[in-house]
């Protein structure tokens, strides 16, 4: 929380950070946005969950924010300012440090972005995408950290990784929210030995390492109360909304994500059917290749006029559908314009999935100023509890689960059956 003084750390470990300032009034929050430019994340002092915290594109957005979370009062503790790294891979290690050794206990890469708060991010472990190398620098930074800041116990950082470049976002010198995931994707008890640690016990005595079971993947899969809050929008970001976890273990990636999507939507993910789409400017670039990819697997495409305009340029054909608008002026749950479309089945994707007609969802708002576009098709999917993603990567994860559960090819056993397997594994290999 001390910025200064963890500034000066991390310059003395020749360690990065995104560009950073404190400000306790408006003037001083445009000020630092204008020297490290836009868009920034910005908090209050000392907060648990995102609490309050917001990525902000101008200075109009600014002002809203002061206005919300702070008044016009001088801020007895500064707000945090940090230059939001777009298009980041964000990642989040546990550590168990007795002083002198360090033992990483787990390097999870989020399948979302940046952006989205730690707590609401799906994550994988071992991560997926990431090369060795980057893998290699992160518990190398996560080493040095740990001994500098001298932590007895548990530690957790949160780094990002953006164009092969490793940034640290937060240190926290305490036990994590992932810490009971990392235990049981990798068999060590971490809570356990943190105890013993802080109680005097070395981690040559306890050694972790012996313990830590490998070979297969982890997913953990944040659970959202949303159903039982009606009116209220999915779209995540820096402020922590999930109420629970998920955990899928299979022998790769895809197979892992499959069995967490089951477990977090009833069903889990379709094997057929119909998948609308919907997505930001953006993201459009990126629309042929996961079209394809969906006529491959066997889908029926469905689109507003927009993107499926695009697809068509690629020789894409999809079932247009209205387009619902919801004005600026009104509140959400107030009644909306439907705007027919040339070609149209005549009905607007609401009623669609109101009338079982649709599978999943994809459905990406644009990164500001319309972010509440799309919300009644998100408040529809939720009632019909229909897989619905929200951003490209994770869509691009439920591509690889689908394909590869299409032929129901992956085994189901409890954690107990899964550590006895493992056991009986390890023994063969000894």
């Amino acid at each position: 929380e001390d910025r200064e003084r963890f500034q000066a750390l991390l310059q003395k470990l020749s360690l990065l950070q995104p560009a950073n300032g404190t400000a306790t009034t408006l003037e001083e929050s445009r000020e630092i946005a204008h020297r490290i430019g836009y868009p920034i994340v910005i908090r209050p002092s000392y907060v648990l969950g995102g609490r309050a915290m917001m990525i902000v594109y101008d200075d109009e957005e600014m002002a809203e924010y002061f206005a919300l979370h702070v008044g016009k009062q001088k801020l007895e503790h500064p707000v945090l300012i940090d230059k939001f790294l777009e298009n980041a891979i964000e990642v989040d290690v546990d550590a168990l440090s007795d002083g002198e050794d360090v033992y990483v206990a787990g390097v999870m890469e989020h399948i979302e972005e940046a952006g989205i708060h730690s707590g609401d991010s799906s994550c994988v472990l071992p991560p997926y995408s990431l090369p060795a190398e980057t893998v290699a620098e992160i518990e190398r930074q996560t080493v040095a950290l740990a001994k500098e800041l001298r932590v007895v116990g548990l530690m957790n950082i949160q780094f990002a990784v953006k164009d092969g470049v490793v940034f640290i976002l937060e240190v926290n010198p305490r036990a994590s929210r992932t810490a009971p995931f990392v235990s049981k994707a990798t068999g060590v008890p971490l809570p356990r030995l943190a105890t013993q640690v802080m109680l005097g016990k070395t981690l040559k005595e306890l050694d972790p390492w012996s313990m830590r079971r490998s070979g297969y993947v982890s997913v953990k899969e944040s659970v959202f109360p949303f159903r039982r809050f009606p009116g209220v929008d999915i779209l995540l970001g820096p402020e922590m909304r999930s109420t629970g976890e998920v955990m899928g273990f299979d022998r790769d990636f895809p197979h892992a994500f499959a069995k967490s999507q089951l477990a977090a939507y009833d069903g889990g993910l379709p094997t057929h059917g119909n998948v609308f789409i919907s997505v930001n400017d953006t993201d459009k670039r990126q629309l042929p290749l996961i079209a394809v990819r969906l006529e491959e697997l066997g889908f029926k495409l469905w689109a507003t006029e927009g993107t499926a305009s695009v697809l068509r340029r690629y020789g894409i054909e999809s079932n247009i559908v209205d387009k619902i608008s919801t004005r600026v002026d009104t509140d959400p749950e107030a009644p909306v314009e439907v705007h027919h479309a040339a070609g149209s089945v005549g009905k607007n994707v609401v009623q669609l999935i109101e009338e079982g007609k649709i599978d999943m969802i994809l459905n990406t708002p644009n990164s500001r100023g319309s972010r509440s576009d799309g919300y009644s098709i998100r408040a529809a999917a939720i009632a019909a509890d229909l897989p619905q993603f929200t951003t490209i990567t994770e869509f691009q994860a439920a591509l690889l689960a689908i394909e590869a559960v299409k032929h129901n090819d992956y085994q189901i056993m409890s954690i107990q059956e899964h550590s006895k397997q493992l056991f009986e594994l390890e023994r063969r290999e000894f």
